[in-house]
């Protein structure tokens, strides 16, 4: 039998909560994991109960609890990225620094959950500073989508030129290297949906894919976020890791998947 070599597999890990129908969240985000070749662990901070209809309850875990989440696991893997998800409030987010600056959990992506695509609110509104000042400046990526980019910039983004200076902003904020998401809007006559990236060195760009009109996008966020962090648990540069998340949740958008009644999933099986 081969001998194996312990904790030589690239890991990575999402900060997050669970999400009860599996569409979004640590669910979504250890799909994307697994589809990238990825072994994916989880530090739950909260549960919902939700379905594709919405979210009916919510669970924050105790502070202590998620203390020993980060410890079990710096105690015995080799993680090479993570990501952070839903993050509620303050309190939570300053736990998450705190544990974060004390674990070699390798570089993070902070997707910045504040709002869900359907309006309701995941991050109470004196946690944005919290934000922006405590978690922003450990980011390696950042990805808010258009609406989370507009709170933390406090910025109404009406042009591209204004979506360019609010990742100039964001950067200055300490994030070393920004993506927001351009709108994905139901209905909509729009032909492409554009990303907007700002890197380290100062390069900025927009990445295009071609718009599906659908309403199966739950976890997209999450999933985009998380192909990053898995490709850079490879070894990826972050460039690259941006550009193969683009393609891979482009994927698992255009070939839909028949589960839930309204608002469904993207589908993971469909990540090459």
């Amino acid at each position: 039998m081969e001998a194996i070599s312990i904790n030589s597999f690239p890991q990575a890990v999402t900060i997050a909560g669970s999400d009860s129908d599996g569409s979004a969240g640590a669910q979504a985000d250890l799909h994307a994991f697994f589809s990238r070749h990825i072994y994916g662990m989880s530090i739950l901070v909260a549960a919902v109960a939700g379905n594709s209809y919405g979210i009916s309850a919510g669970h924050s875990f105790p502070l202590d609890f998620i203390d020993a989440e980060f410890k079990a696991l710096a105690d015995d893997f080799h993680i090479k990225s993570a990501k952070t998800g839903m993050l509620a409030d303050s309190e939570l987010i300053l736990d998450i620094v705190k544990n974060y600056q004390k674990v070699q959990f390798g570089p993070l992506v902070v997707d910045p959950v504040i709002t869900t695509k359907h309006g309701a609110k995941l991050l109470e509104d004196e946690a944005i500073d919290t934000l922006r000042e405590r978690l922003l400046p450990l980011a390696e990526v950042v990805t808010p989508n258009f609406s989370e980019a507009q709170v933390i910039t406090g910025s109404e983004l009406k042009d591209q030129n204004e979506l360019v200076e609010a990742a100039e902003k964001i950067q200055k904020f300490g994030a070393k290297n920004v993506v927001i998401k351009g709108a994905h809007l139901i209905g909509s006559k729009q032909k492409k949906v554009s990303d907007y990236v700002l890197l380290e060195n100062g390069d900025g760009y927009f990445l295009s894919e071609e718009y599906i009109d659908t309403s199966h996008i739950n976890g997209t966020g999450d999933t985009f976020s998380a192909v990053i962090a898995a490709e850079i648990a490879k070894g990826e540069t972050v460039k690259n890791s941006i550009e193969i998340a683009k393609k891979a949740t482009h994927q698992a958008i255009v070939k839909t998947i028949g589960v839930g009644h309204k608002f469904g999933p993207i589908n993971h099986w469909a990540i090459e």
